[in-house]
């Protein structure tokens, strides 16, 4: 199963976090699961601890190299996903999160997100 991780989901799995459940663990840890996490989640994350919201136990790049050592590959921004942003309706703002709904549409793959803002637009939630 080919799955895009929210944001949340990613921070939560590299820090340990006890909020992602032993579901998520052994979903997370199966070799059927190819695991992604786009490009956004990084800006997201780099806006969000250059302004104080948000506070890392290492820093970023360490993320960013520690990807292989969870089994997770990284999705670049096509200009595909952009144009899906455009044919979204308007359940939700957050323009991260919007983006990684229109990535995920367009790949055919599902998200994998704690977040029930997500649960009206028509993507795929792995079921976590």
């Amino acid at each position: 199963m080919d799955v895009l991780l929210d944001t949340h989901i990613l921070l939560w799995a590299w820090a340990d976090d006890a909020r992602l459940s032993k579901k998520a663990r052994a979903w997370m840890a199966s070799p059927d699961t190819r695991m992604r996490v786009s490009v956004v989640s990084f800006w997201e994350i780099a806006i969000k601890s250059s302004v104080g919201k948000l506070s890392l136990q290492a820093p970023l790049p360490e993320l960013a190299a520690s990807l292989p050592d969870f089994g997770i590959t990284l999705l670049g921004l096509k200009v595909e996903h952009a144009l899906k942003v455009a044919s979204l309706p308007f359940h939700h703002r957050d323009p991260f999160d919007r983006m990684l709904i229109a990535q995920a549409l367009h790949e055919g793959w599902r998200l994998a997100t704690m977040d029930n803002q997500f649960k009206p637009y028509d993507v795929p939630l792995a079921n976590l």
